[in-house]
């Protein structure tokens, strides 16, 4: 079998089509997250913070070194402000997958849990049926 053949047959199979759509629709549910996260989440908070720029806040460890005009030595900041907001992001993306994967298992156990319709009967069976009932009426 040649390399293009088994290549083909490989990205063809169901599993690496739908890992290819699971990345793509992650990274735009990323995107919306972060969208959340930035545009409508932390707006109120950093009110509360008193602060409009959330993702900005830093303790500043050492301060920048001017020579002239120019910074020689950008300042060493701890930003605190990006962190928080990448951990929010964190909890509201593995929260989303939780109940994801929880409705999953539930579909997939009810599945499994329903009563399996029982076997048709073999064509000795239905025989031997028809030849009781025969018996019966005579």
């Amino acid at each position: 079998m040649s390399f293009r053949t088994e290549l083909k047959e490989f990205l063809m199979r169901g599993n690496v089509v739908d890992m290819a759509v699971g990345i793509v629709i992650g990274a735009a549910f990323g995107k919306i997250v972060t969208s959340f996260v930035n545009d409508i989440l932390m707006p109120p908070i950093a009110i509360l913070v008193g602060d409009s720029r959330f993702a900005e806040l830093k303790l500043v460890l050492k301060k920048a070194v001017m020579e002239g005009s120019d910074v020689a030595v950008p300042a060493i900041t701890w930003n605190y402000g990006a962190f928080i907001q990448s951990v929010v992001d964190f909890v509201i993306i593995g929260t989303a997958i939780f109940i994801v994967i929880k409705a999953m298992n539930t579909m997939k156990r009810k599945k499994e849990e329903a009563p399996a319709p029982p076997p048709e009967p073999s064509k000795e069976e239905v025989l031997l049926t028809e030849i009781r009932d025969l018996l019966k009426n005579k």
